[in-house]
């Protein structure tokens, strides 16, 4: 478009058209939102919310169940059909799903909650100061067991020859 026509457009609708800054604030709009980090405390506190708000949401919609529930019985018992049965029936399934549901949600919780305070312990670059001797029985339980019964074969010959 060249300046004589966007001129012409803003004097019409009684504007002021200026393309060169709204392009600056777009880009810089777009930068900002572009860098924005995640945190690990927003994460916990974005899954704290939405737990509670899907955990009010299945509890709730237990509740109306429930109630459904109860006004269907009343309606089957009075007219004895055998669709308002079958009806209740479906709804006390469904009902007895979202319970289920809700439990897993708290199962599905509890394991990320536990992967979360899992830390991985990692060491690298280890050093060791001692022999190699005893580095070996460190390793090697069942070596280092056969030496301390060589050692005390040994102090009980010792000790039988200062008579």
């Amino acid at each position: 478009m060249n300046k004589e026509s966007e001129d012409r457009i803003s004097e019409v609708l009684d504007v002021n058209y200026e393309p060169h800054i709204q392009e600056e604030v777009t880009s810089s709009i777009v930068k900002k939102v572009n860098n924005l980090p995640i945190t690990k405390e927003k994460m916990d506190k974005d899954l704290g919310a939405d737990y509670r708000e899907v955990r009010s949401n299945l509890k709730d919609l237990i509740n109306t169940g429930q109630n459904a529930i109860d006004g269907i019985i009343s309606v089957a018992s009075d007219s004895d059909s055998p669709r308002a049965y079958e009806v209740a029936g479906q709804m006390i399934k469904t009902v007895a799903e979202m319970n289920k549901d809700l439990i897993d949600m708290h199962n599905k919780m509890k394991i990320i909650k536990k992967e979360e305070t899992n830390v991985n312990n990692t060491t690298h670059n280890s050093i060791y100061v001692g022999s190699t001797s005893d580095l070996q029985d460190l390793i090697n339980q069942s070596r280092s067991a056969k030496k301390a019964i060589n050692d005390n074969i040994i102090d009980v010959e010792v000790s039988g020859d200062d008579n």
